[in-house]
C-alpha cells in the first residue's frame, strides 16, 4: 500500500477539495485555472503563460506517459516550452504511479519533486471545474499534511511578463544540419552580423520555445530581446511579439515601443499576449475573462469566411473588438463565446492571433500563420 500525505485545495471563497500529495511536499498558492486538454502536461507545466497559477487538469488521468529527458541544449528546450516549470502546482483526479512512453526517462512525480512543485490528486476535478466555470478563476492554496499554511497569492497584481522574460539579447539560427544554435549578443550594440537570411526580432514577453523553433525552421534568424527592450533602434526585417503570462497592463514599456513600430511598415505579428499588446498599441482596450481559455479544442473562425480552425489556447485576458480604432479589424473570432481571437491592420502588414499557432503540444491546424508572416518579410 503506497503511503501518501493528505492534502487539501482551499479556494478563496472557502470551498475545499481534499486529496493526496504526489509531488513536492510543500504548501503552494496561486490563481486556480483549468485546462481541458487530454495530453501535453509537460508542455503546459513549462509554459511561461502559467506563471503564478495552480493548474487543474480536467482529463482524469495524469502522469501515465512520464516526462521527456532533460534537454540536450541548455539554451533551447528540445521537448519542453521553457527550461523549468512555471505552474505553482498541478491538480489531478488520478495520478498514474507507473508511466510508459518510449521518450520518458522519469516520472511526473520525480520531476515535480526536483523542481519543488506541489502536486495533488484524488480530487473531484469535474466538480472543481464546474465551480470555476460558474464562479470564475479564483485564488487558491494547497496545504500538505504536516506543512505550514500559506497566504493566498494573486499573480495578476505582479508584472509576470517582466518575471518570465529574458534579460539579455540572443541570436538563434540554424546550422547546415538544421540544428538551432544560440549566440548571446551585446544588449547595447546587438549587431547580429551580416547574413543572407531575414532577421526577425522576437519580443520575449514569456516566450514558448516552440515559437523560436517555428520561426527558425522557416529560414529566418531570430533575435530575442527582453520585453522592455527598445527594438526600434536595431535593424530587422520583421517583428514578432510573443505569448506571456498575467495582466497585459504591466507591459506598458512593450506597448510604447510597439506604438513607434506601428508608424513604420515592417511586418508585425503577435501571439496570445502579443495580440493583446498589439491591440493596446493600436488603441484598443483589454479585459479579463471570467475563467479564460485553456485547452486544445477552442474553435475559431476567420472573420469574413466560413473557415474554422481548432486551436490551442492559454490566456485569461482578451481584446475588446468594439474598441479597435479605425484602420484595424478583427481577424479571428471564438466560436464558443464570440470573443476576439486576433486582429489585423487593413492596409499595413500587421496581424496577430490570440490562440497559439505553434500549439505545442497540439493541434497544429493554424501553424500556417507563421508562413503568412514569413511571406511578408
Amino acid at each position: 500500500m503506497r503511503e501518501t500525505k493528505r492534502a487539501v485545495l482551499i479556494l478563496a471563497d472557502g470551498t475545499k477539495f481534499e486529496g493526496k500529495s504526489f509531488g513536492y511536499e510543500a504548501s503552494a498558492s496561486g490563481e486556480v485555472v483549468f485546462n481541458t486538454a487530454m495530453t501535453g502536461y509537460p508542455e503546459s507545466l513549462t509554459d511561461p503563460s502559467y506563471e503564478g497559477q495552480i493548474l487543474v487538469t480536467t482529463f482524469p488521468l495524469l502522469g501515465n506517459y512520464g516526462v521527456p529527458p532533460a534537454d540536450s541544449r541548455e539554451f533551447l528546450s528540445d521537448y519542453l516550452e521553457d527550461s523549468h516549470i512555471h505552474c505553482r502546482a498541478i491538480v489531478a483526479q488520478d495520478y498514474s504511479w507507473q508511466h510508459s512512453h518510449w521518450l520518458a526517462d522519469r516520472s511526473l512525480s520525480d520531476w515535480l519533486k526536483s523542481e519543488k512543485i506541489t502536486g495533488i490528486y484524488d480530487i473531484d476535478t469535474r466538480a472543481l471545474t464546474k465551480h470555476l466555470r460558474e464562479n470564475g478563476s479564483m485564488l487558491g492554496k494547497i496545504i500538505i499534511e504536516g506543512c505550514d499554511d500559506v497566504d493566498f497569492y494573486n499573480p495578476n497584481l505582479e508584472n509576470l511578463v517582466g518575471m518570465t522574460s529574458s534579460s539579455g539579447v540572443t541570436l538563434y539560427d540554424t546550422d547546415t544540419d538544421g540544428h538551432i544554435n544560440a549566440v548571446c549578443l551585446d544588449n547595447e550594440n546587438p549587431d547580429a552580423g551580416k547574413s543572407d537570411k531575414k532577421t526577425v526580432v522576437l519580443v520575449d514577453c514569456g516566450v514558448k520555445h516552440n515559437i523560436i523553433r517555428c520561426l527558425t525552421r522557416r529560414g529566418v534568424r531570430v533575435v530575442r530581446v527582453p520585453w522592455d527592450y527598445d527594438f526600434n533602434r536595431i535593424a530587422y526585417d520583421g517583428l514578432f511579439i510573443s505569448n506571456g503570462p498575467g495582466n497585459p497592463d504591466f507591459a506598458e514599456a512593450t506597448v510604447t515601443n510597439l506604438r513607434r513600430a506601428l508608424d513604420g511598415d515592417r511586418p508585425i505579428c503577435g501571439i496570445c499576449m502579443g495580440n493583446q499588446l498589439l491591440a493596446k498599441a493600436a488603441g484598443a482596450k483589454i479585459y479579463k475573462l471570467k475563467y479564460g481559455h485553456r485547452s486544445h479544442n477552442q474553435p475559431v473562425r476567420r472573420v469574413g469566411t466560413d473557415t474554422c480552425f481548432v486551436t490551442s489556447q492559454n490566456h485569461g485576458f482578451a481584446v475588446d473588438s468594439n474598441t479597435l480604432p479605425e484602420g484595424w479589424e478583427p481577424l479571428f473570432v471564438n466560436m464558443n463565446d464570440g470573443t476576439n481571437e486576433g486582429i489585423r491592420h487593413i492596409t499595413k502588414p500587421f496581424f496577430s492571433a490570440q490562440f497559439h499557432p505553434e500549439a505545442s503540444s497540439g493541434p497544429k491546424d493554424t501553424e500556417f500563420l507563421f508562413d503568412e508572416f514569413i511571406s511578408l518579410l
